[in-house]
């Protein structure tokens, strides 16, 4: 059996048994609810038989004597009105069909109602209850219309509540789910990116030593310069590989300095076919920066620039101020994104490119947002005419 596939099947299994078990509760509450209702309706029913047989004159029982026929007219007189009375809890319209008048009971301010709030009430009443007829002998007393008890009513909400709580569960596994496959994401892309610096520094160390050993056979100092040059990208490069996974070190920098260094080597090392141009205010502007993963954020984010406008184009970094952040605009000359790609753009694996992973902006908002507590967007776009992205960073 496919181990990884064993969280999957236990979170499905889970699923499927909390629905099958809120799908058995919700039957059980519905039959109880209509046994309920039921219950309710016979209840009303004997209260309508008890006020007919309260409110008629009955004839006295034969082979009973005068006295003996008024004790027991007493009697059920006593149990009929106790039927009556002990209704408290469902709300009821007695309607008079002689008098043609309403009898509110249960009803909250019922005794103050005008008769036609009473008949309208009692409309009410009837779409939710079938109103009982108080028939005698083929003789109409009255119609008794009633709704549901305070019981009733908070019953027919339980079974809303408890698929909101399942609703809610199911979110939450879910939730747990995405998190924790980001989670293992985020474990493999970290450890991939640590091998990747460790594989790297072998031969790094190896070429540092190869430049002192062209430097003693007298071989030209400007060839072996620019090779040191590269010497000490790939050494920065391996630096922000390595950092991959843990927090890294925060120190107070001026963004604008680190902002012209990444400038000047990306305009330099660039197709002669962009126009550069770089636009830095006077002065420092002081923020709490790692400069090896700023300069990697800021390198991702103007090669996406170039490859937007394909080679191509004018592309331009400034640096702003407000009275809180530091902002790093890069603006290019583009195809443009679309507004419905703003977010979508920093989303892992996404890409528009041929060749390519798709984890350029990712990687960047991560480093801008989670390790220096800035931001990194989209400001602006329009199509066929250009885009211009924001590093937000705070000011110390």
């Amino acid at each position: 059996m496919n181990f990884s596939a064993r969280p999957q099947i236990a979170r499905w299994f889970i699923i499927i048994s909390s629905l099958v078990i809120v799908s058995l509760i919700l039957w059980n509450v519905s039959l109880f609810f209509n046994q309920l209702k039921e219950a309710e309706r016979s209840k009303m029913e004997v209260y309508g038989a008890a006020f007919k047989a309260f409110e008629a004159t009955g004839d006295v029982p034969l082979n009973l004597t005068d006295e003996n026929a008024k004790v027991l007219n007493n009697v059920l007189q006593g149990l009929q009105l106790k039927i009556i009375t002990e209704n408290t809890t469902i709300p009821l319209l007695n309607y008079n069909l002689e008098e043609e008048i309403y009898t509110p009971t249960n009803i909250p301010n019922g005794e103050k109602m005008s008769q036609e709030d009473l008949a309208k009430k009692a409309e009410e009443f009837a779409l939710v209850n079938e109103p009982i007829q108080i028939v005698s002998d083929g003789v109409g007393y009255g119609i008794l219309y009633y709704g549901n008890s305070p019981v009733i009513g908070q019953l027919k909400y339980f079974p809303i509540a408890l698929l909101v709580i399942v609703a809610l569960f199911i979110a939450l596994i879910y939730f747990y789910y995405l998190t924790s496959k980001a989670s293992a994401q985020n474990m493999l892309w970290a450890g991939m990116a640590k091998e990747t610096a460790h594989q790297i520094g072998t031969p790094l160390s190896s070429l540092v030593g190869w430049t002192e050993i062209l430097r003693s056979e007298n071989i030209e100092a400007e060839y072996i310069d620019e090779m040191k040059k590269d010497i000490d990208r790939l050494e920065v490069i391996t630096d922000r590989f390595s950092k991959i996974g843990s927090k890294p070190v925060l120190e107070k920098l001026d963004i604008i300095t680190e902002t012209k260094n990444t400038y000047d080597y990306l305009s330099k090392r660039s197709s002669k076919l962009i126009d550069f141009e770089l636009d830095i205010p006077q002065g420092e502007l002081p923020v709490m920066l790692n400069k090896q993963l700023f300069g990697w954020t800021l390198e991702n984010m103007v090669k996406n620039a170039i490859d937007a406008m394909k080679g191509k184009g004018q592309l331009k970094v400034s640096v702003t101020r407000d009275t809180r952040y530091a902002k790093i605009h890069i603006t290019d000359s583009g195809k443009g994104i679309s507004k419905s790609k703003y977010n979508a753009i920093f989303e892992p694996g996404y890409t528009t490119k041929k060749r390519g992973w798709g984890l350029g902006l990712s990687l960047a908002k991560r480093i801008i947002e989670e390790y220096h507590e800035g931001n990194v967007k989209v400001l602006q776009s329009e199509l066929d005419k250009g885009t211009t992205m924001e590093i937000a960073l705070k000011l110390v």
